[in-house]
Protein backbone atom coordinates (compact mmCIF):
# COMPACT_ATOMS: atom_id res chain seq x y z
CA UNK A 1 0.00 0.00 0.00
CA UNK A 2 1.28 3.58 -1.13
CA UNK A 3 1.20 6.23 1.31
CA UNK A 4 -1.77 8.77 0.49
CA UNK A 5 -1.71 12.28 0.07
CA UNK A 6 -4.34 14.94 0.28
CA UNK A 7 -5.75 18.64 0.62
CA UNK A 8 -6.62 19.35 4.49
CA UNK A 9 -9.54 21.25 2.39
CA UNK A 10 -11.07 17.96 1.09
CA UNK A 11 -13.18 15.22 3.10
CA UNK A 12 -11.61 14.87 6.06
CA UNK A 13 -13.43 12.71 7.76
CA UNK A 14 -10.66 10.48 8.16
CA UNK A 15 -11.81 7.17 7.70
CA UNK A 16 -9.42 5.12 5.66
CA UNK A 17 -7.30 7.51 6.01
CA UNK A 18 -4.95 5.68 8.68
CA UNK A 19 -3.13 8.19 10.41
CA UNK A 20 -3.82 11.63 9.23
CA UNK A 21 -0.19 13.63 9.08
CA UNK A 22 -0.16 17.46 8.07
CA UNK A 23 3.34 18.43 6.62
CA UNK A 24 2.76 22.18 6.22
CA UNK A 25 4.79 24.49 8.07
CA UNK A 26 1.30 26.75 8.52
CA UNK A 27 -1.50 26.26 9.55
CA UNK A 28 -3.90 25.87 6.99
CA UNK A 29 -6.16 28.82 6.70
CA UNK A 30 -10.02 27.91 7.45
CA UNK A 31 -9.69 25.49 9.33
CA UNK A 32 -10.25 24.26 13.12
CA UNK A 33 -7.88 21.92 14.61
CA UNK A 34 -11.08 20.06 15.77
CA UNK A 35 -12.47 19.83 11.83
CA UNK A 36 -8.54 18.88 10.47
CA UNK A 37 -9.16 16.09 12.32
CA UNK A 38 -4.97 15.18 12.27
CA UNK A 39 -3.24 12.39 14.61
CA UNK A 40 0.13 15.16 13.95
CA UNK A 41 1.29 18.28 12.98
CA UNK A 42 4.95 17.52 11.52
CA UNK A 43 6.11 21.39 11.23
CA UNK A 44 9.36 20.67 11.09
CA UNK A 45 9.13 18.25 7.81
CA UNK A 46 7.93 20.58 5.38
CA UNK A 47 9.82 23.27 3.63
CA UNK A 48 11.78 26.29 4.64
CA UNK A 49 9.81 29.68 4.55
CA UNK A 50 12.54 30.61 2.47
CA UNK A 51 11.85 27.42 0.33
CA UNK A 52 8.37 28.10 0.29
CA UNK A 53 8.68 31.17 -0.39
CA UNK A 54 10.74 31.09 -3.60
CA UNK A 55 8.85 28.01 -4.95
CA UNK A 56 5.59 30.20 -5.05
CA UNK A 57 4.10 26.62 -6.38
CA UNK A 58 5.34 27.52 -9.39
CA UNK A 59 5.26 24.05 -11.68
CA UNK A 60 8.45 25.34 -13.74
CA UNK A 61 10.15 25.67 -10.42
CA UNK A 62 8.87 22.09 -9.08
CA UNK A 63 12.58 19.76 -9.96
CA UNK A 64 14.43 22.38 -8.52
CA UNK A 65 12.16 22.77 -5.79
CA UNK A 66 12.17 18.82 -5.15
CA UNK A 67 15.77 19.03 -4.68
CA UNK A 68 16.52 22.29 -2.86
CA UNK A 69 13.51 20.47 -1.03
CA UNK A 70 15.70 16.97 -0.43
CA UNK A 71 18.98 18.73 0.19
CA UNK A 72 16.98 20.33 3.41
CA UNK A 73 15.45 17.11 4.55
CA UNK A 74 19.19 15.79 5.17
CA UNK A 75 20.14 17.92 7.86
CA UNK A 76 18.93 19.21 11.09
CA UNK A 77 15.69 19.24 12.45
CA UNK A 78 14.27 18.53 9.12
CA UNK A 79 15.98 15.16 8.79
CA UNK A 80 15.22 14.44 12.45
CA UNK A 81 11.20 14.98 11.79
CA UNK A 82 11.65 12.75 8.29
CA UNK A 83 13.04 10.02 10.57
CA UNK A 84 9.86 10.09 12.86
CA UNK A 85 7.96 10.36 10.13
CA UNK A 86 9.87 7.03 8.36
CA UNK A 87 9.54 5.34 11.42
CA UNK A 88 5.83 6.49 12.23
CA UNK A 89 5.13 5.11 8.16
CA UNK A 90 6.69 1.89 9.04
CA UNK A 91 4.90 1.13 12.63
CA UNK A 92 1.68 1.82 10.46
CA UNK A 93 2.79 -0.17 7.65
CA UNK A 94 2.32 2.72 5.20
CA UNK A 95 -1.28 3.39 6.16
CA UNK A 96 -0.93 6.98 6.52
CA UNK A 97 -2.21 10.03 4.27
CA UNK A 98 -0.10 12.96 4.01
CA UNK A 99 -2.12 16.18 4.45
CA UNK A 100 -1.42 19.71 2.24
CA UNK A 101 -2.89 22.85 2.24
CA UNK A 102 -1.24 23.87 -1.45
CA UNK A 103 -4.02 24.45 -4.18
CA UNK A 104 -1.33 22.92 -7.00
CA UNK A 105 -2.40 18.90 -6.36
CA UNK A 106 1.20 17.70 -8.63
CA UNK A 107 3.39 20.23 -7.37
CA UNK A 108 3.68 20.39 -3.42
CA UNK A 109 6.13 19.28 -0.85
CA UNK A 110 3.59 16.33 0.04
CA UNK A 111 4.52 14.69 -3.65
CA UNK A 112 8.46 14.88 -2.50
CA UNK A 113 7.47 13.15 0.81
CA UNK A 114 5.54 9.99 -0.77
CA UNK A 115 8.71 9.78 -2.98
CA UNK A 116 10.73 9.07 -0.81
CA UNK A 117 8.29 7.45 1.86
CA UNK A 118 7.04 5.10 -0.85
CA UNK A 119 10.50 4.58 -1.83
CA UNK A 120 12.17 3.13 2.07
Amino acid sequence: MPVAIKRIYDDNNGKDDGVRVLVDRVWPRGISKDDANLDHWMKEVAPSSELRKWFGHDPDKYEEFKDKYKQELEEGKAQEELEKLKQLTKKHHKHITLLYGAKDEKHNQAQVLKEILDHQ
